[in-house]
């Protein structure tokens, strides 16, 4: 899993500036891979993407997760996880885990929307990551 170090802006003028996610053309030149996939997540001033790609190769896929923010009315400011196959369950298993800290533990009486009852998921994780298995 890696992380871009620094924001990118986007044009807000671009063919595809209503998703405020995709780079001008001369921006997008070679870097991209093929696009599988592709969730859309509005959240208030933020939106969140949820893409699947492939490798270079065109043989494996990988994840990316998007937040991009509008930061002024020409301009977006995004950043950018790759999350790859051998990382989903630890990343699935950590988000749960804090999301179910946070329900517990912080905000006891918050009535969170939306979120499903990870309560449900308890069994079906069994045998899922726990963090011992890292070596540093």
């Amino acid at each position: 899993m890696s992380q871009d170090q620094d924001s990118q802006e986007y044009d807000v003028n671009s063919e595809h500036a209503d998703d405020a996610y995709y780079p001008s053309e001369n921006q997008r030149s070679g870097k991209y891979r093929d696009e599988i996939f592709s969730k859309r997540v509005p959240a208030g001033k933020r939106t969140y993407f949820f893409d699947v790609k492939t490798t270079r190769s065109g043989k494996d896929y990988f994840l990316t997760i998007t937040e991009s923010k509008k930061v002024d009315d020409n301009r977006y400011e995004k950043h950018k996880v790759f999350l790859y196959k051998e990382d989903f369950g630890k990343f699935v298993s950590a988000v749960h885990e804090v999301v179910q800290y946070i329900q517990e533990e912080c905000l006891p009486d918050y009535e969170f929307r939306g979120l499903p009852d990870l309560s449900k998921l308890q069994g079906e994780l069994d045998g899922a990551y726990t963090g011992e298995e890292d070596s540093y």
